[in-house]
């Protein structure tokens, strides 16, 4: 069975394997050998470290970066409906107002959760 056609294919995933082999290869070379002690130092403005560099975060953090990616992929979803509104007709435009009730209702229940609480 001949595949013609997929020679592009076969280019680009020899490339796509190739150049991070070629980028450890290069790194193997031409990185220093030996580490200084210096080197060893967590390093953050200049200022020498104090304390232990683990430290335990408090998950509200966590549940307020997750609120974010959310409504940032809500943007990410609804950008091509806006660019292509007049074009979707009605179906479209509730479908959209399904989605977008979905997300508020997330938002309530985050809200209610505390999730969007600092104190």
């Amino acid at each position: 069975m001949v595949l013609t056609g997929y020679e592009y294919l076969l280019v680009f995933t020899l490339v796509c394997c190739a150049v991070p082999a070629i980028g450890i290869i290069l790194a193997s070379f031409l990185s220093p050998k030996f580490a200084s002690p210096a080197s060893r130092v967590s390093y953050e403005s200049g200022c020498e470290p104090q304390g232990e560099a683990w430290i335990q975060f408090n998950i509200r953090y966590y549940m307020f970066a997750l609120v974010f990616v959310v409504f940032d992929v809500e943007t990410v979803f609804l950008y091509p409906w806006a660019v292509a509104f007049s074009q979707l007709g009605l179906l479209a435009f509730i479908e959209a107002i399904i989605f977008i009730s979905i997300l508020v209702l997330g938002l309530v229940y985050a809200w209610r959760k505390g999730a969007l609480e600092w104190s």
